[in-house]
This record gives structure tokens, sequence and C-alpha cells, in this order.
């Protein structure tokens, strides 16, 4: 007996398949448009994707387009107890009612930016702070293992990355060390950061009394599938005296020992004074979100009375998905709104919003010297594709764009008329001031802001001049790029 099958049936189960897969394309598409009521660029980002790679792009927005609910992730009722209300309602009053005692200009000059973050980042000012600066990785260890050896009481840790490497075993020895002297250990790291750690790797310091936690674990062994929505914070508090916030993270690689990067150019802060009682709030506020019946309650040692000895202002101000403003971006944008003179930016990655490229360009064509530093190389190649995008329109504005020649650099800074600055984690890009969880120190000090721009000069050293001549000269291939990874700069 021959059989006949009719060729036609595979093309038509291949064609109901397509109109399936089609249909419901254009049904996850309307649940991105309405459901999650997002801004249009990302909503245009993630419909280019879902349109042109419909399988593909249903994974990719489950695993990068999913929103993080605005609801407080961090509550620690004890802050009452270290009178962060009663601070923040006296300030704000003062401030209203022009009763504030400013101990320099820069403070003075910088009262609208201090009451928005006061008002909605809970962000006190403190004027008794002094500030180390570090550029260099070994430098900055150097010194952080010298606190280390020298604390007392309890040492909070926190790193979006700790490597499983030399530097990353050296760190955790050293914690491993004080924790069997009796020092107060805790460790946080995030999960996906840091996915190169193991149990092995942190075994001493457990069974010697640190203690560990992690934040948004997965609950899949080695696969984690939050890839947005994390903990971006470097943070460490030693004695509740000395506070570390910026931009260097645990590894090798941070100390110019890898060949792909070559010398890492970072800046990081090493704070005394009362803002450390900041630093110190927001570690207790993340660990207590991921710790399991561990939390930190409060008491006097982790908030010692000492008065700083420095005469730095200074706001800790942290931002994250679960806020409902853009606190890091805010103050950036009124940052530069402020400036009369001159504006220095340098970051890794610049993807800016319309509201922050707008104050930029509005602040070149205002005839503010505008210059920005940005890295030679990518470590993310359609982050850095975006990036030359956006450089473009600011070299029409008239900024002056540099590109750092020697290693890679990684530093998060802004300096304002050498009078305010700010360091830390964020970057000039969607995913710091939407997606990630971040701080930066806010700086009202002359004398930081000079230093900070002195340090920008040095940078000039090894960089050279991306001219809009020679941007406007680009390949074919390159403007490719560049429009492609703009499109979906939203969603990078």
């Amino acid at each position: 007996m021959v059989l006949n099958l009719n060729p036609n049936i595979g093309f038509n189960l291949t064609s109901i398949l397509l109109v399936l897969v089609l249909i419901l394309n254009f049904l996850f598409a309307i649940f991105v448009i309405f459901r999650e009521r997002r801004d249009a660029s990302s909503t245009w980002a993630w419909l280019l994707v879902l349109f042109f790679i419909p399988v593909l792009g249903f994974i990719l927005y489950l695993l990068f387009g999913q929103n993080l609910s605005r609801y407080h992730l961090f509550q620690w009722d004890d802050r009452k107890k270290i009178g962060i209300e009663k601070m923040l309602w006296n300030q704000l009053h003062e401030l209203r009612t022009e009763q504030f005692h400013f101990r320099n200009k820069a403070t003075e000059t910088s009262k609208d930016l201090i009451h928005m973050h006061l008002l909605n980042n809970d962000a006190v000012l403190t004027e008794d702070n002094s500030v180390e600066v570090f550029t260099d990785g070994q430098e900055k260890f150097a010194r952080l293992f010298k606190d280390i050896a020298a604390a007392k009481n309890h040492i909070h840790l926190q790193y979006y990355i700790i490597k499983r490497d030399e530097l990353g075993k050296k760190l955790i020895d050293a914690l491993t060390v004080k924790a069997k002297d009796g020092v107060k250990v805790r460790v946080l790291y995030d999960d996906l950061g840091s996915r190169t750690i193991t149990k092995s790797f942190l075994k001493e310091l457990r069974q010697a009394g640190g203690e560990v936690e992690v934040f948004f674990p997965s609950k899949l062994r080695l696969i984690n599938l939050r890839l947005n929505y994390r903990n971006h914070r470097k943070l460490v508090i030693i004695d509740g005296k000395i506070g570390y916030v910026g931009g260097f993270n645990v590894g090798d690689e941070y100390l110019g020992l890898n060949p792909k990067f070559g010398y890492w150019r970072d800046t990081h802060l090493r704070i005394e004074g009362t803002a450390v009682h900041a630093v110190q709030t927001r570690f207790i506020l993340d660990w207590n979100q991921a710790s399991h019946n561990r939390d930190i309650a409060y008491a006097p040692e982790y908030f010692p009375e000492e008065i700083g000895r420095g005469y730095v202002g200074m706001q800790i101000v942290t931002s994250g998905p679960d806020s409902e403003w853009q606190q890091i971006k805010n103050g950036y944008i009124k940052m530069i709104s402020s400036a009369r003179k001159s504006i220095l930016i340098q970051t890794p990655y610049f993807i800016p919003d319309a509201s922050l490229l707008d104050a930029l360009q509005i602040a070149c064509l205002s005839g503010i010297d505008v210059k920005i530093m940005i890295p030679n190389k990518p470590d993310h190649m359609f982050v850095y594709w975006a990036t030359l995008s956006y450089i473009g329109e600011l070299l029409k504005a008239g900024a002056t764009v540099f590109i750092y020649e020697k290693g890679f650099i990684h530093a998060k800074m802004l300096v304002v008329d050498e009078q305010i600055s700010s360091v830390g984690t964020a970057n000039i890009d969607v995913r710091s001031f939407k997606l990630n969880f971040e701080v930066n120190a806010f700086l009202y000090d002359e004398t930081i802001s000079r230093k900070l721009s002195s340090i920008f000069q040095e940078d000039l050293l090894v960089s050279n001049e991306l001219t809009l001549a020679s941007y406007q000269s680009r390949s074919a291939r390159v403007r490719f790029k560049e429009s492609v990874s703009r499109l979906l700069s939203p969603i990078l």
C-alpha cells in the first residue's frame, strides 16, 4: 500500500505556528505597553526587540525587562534611635526659614540641591567630614587593609563584585583574621556581580564567626534570571568611624592586573566624620533586606557620637528601582543647571536620558566649559557604541571630549565650578539611574572639588581629544553600530 502524503501539511503547520507566534508576540507587546507603564523610549526599545526577534525577544524581556514594583524593600525601624527623622525635619525647617548656619560658601550656594536631597532621599547634610581621594587600586586597597587590620568593633563590607582571585582571597583572609579576634564582620555581595563566589571560598570566614549575605540571590544554582535590579553599591564601614564609597570593586583587574583593560583608573573616597553614619545606615538597610533572620538592630557602637574634625559638607544619596524619584540623576541635573563656569565629567558609560542630555547641551550652548572623559576601550560593546552616539551630540553643542588612553577609566565623577562635586557608584546611563541600586557622595567643598579637578587635569596628560571633525569622519560601519546601539540604549 502506498501512502499519499500531502506536502502542504507541513507547510500549513509551519504557517499556523508562525501565526500563533505573531499573535502571542502582539499580545505580549500590548502587555508591555499597558501593563508595564514604562517611559516611551523604553517601550519602543522593547517593541523593537520583540518584533524583530520574536522568540528570543520574549526570553530577553523575561531576563532584563520586568519592572520591580515600587514598594519599600528597605525598612529599618531603628533609624529613629539615631535621630535621622529629627535631623531631617530640623535641617529642612532651617533651610526653608533661612536659619541654617553654613560652614562654607559651597554649601550655602548649594542649598537648593541640599534641600532636594533632604526632602526626597532623607540625605542628611553633615559638615564635619575629612575626605581622602583614591584613584589607584593598589593605594586604595592598601589603605583599606590597613583600616581593617586596625578595626576594634565591627567591619561592614558591601561590594557589587567580589572575585575569587588573589585580591578577593586576600580580603576574605584579612576579614577572617579579624573575625577570629572577636571583631564583628559582615559581608554583603550581589549575587550576579559576584557570581564566581563559592561556599568554600567563604567557609573559613563563616567558621570564624563572620556573617555573609547575598543580595537578590538566584533560586537556580549558577543561573540568576534577574539580570536587572542589581545592588551596584560599594561600601565599607569600620567601627562606625571610617567609611568608603566609590567605584572600585574587589578583583585583580581593579589593581590593573588584567591585560584586557590594563591600568584601572577609578575614583574612591575614604571618609571620616558624621557622614559615616549615613553610609552605615545604607549598609544596614541593604543588609536587613538581604538577611535571613540576622537583621542588624540599633547599637550605639554603630553610630559613635564623636564629632568629625574636618570641614567637608556632604550628603550620602542613594537611588534604586524601588524609588519614586531618580535621586542621583536629579542631583546631576541640578548640579549641571547651577554651573556658571565649568563642568567636568568622568564616566565609563555615557547614555543619558533626554533630561540629562538637554541639561548638558543647554550648558554647552550657554558658554559653560563642559569637558567629558570616557574610556578608549569597551567592556560592554553595545554600551560603548551607544556612548559614542550621545557623545557626538554633545560635540556638536560645543563640549570638549577626551578619550582616556592609559587603560580603562571606570570613575564616576562630576565637578561643577570647582565648588561642588559628586563621586560614587552611579554611571551616567539608564541602568544606573533606573535599574540598579546606587550610592553617591555629594560633596560641597572647594578644596575637594579642586582636588578632583586637578586629578582630571592630570588624566588629560594620558588622554586624546575627540574632535567633532574626527567624530564626523568615522566609517559607515561605526555609524551603523552607533545607530543600532542608540535604539537599544534605553534598555542596555
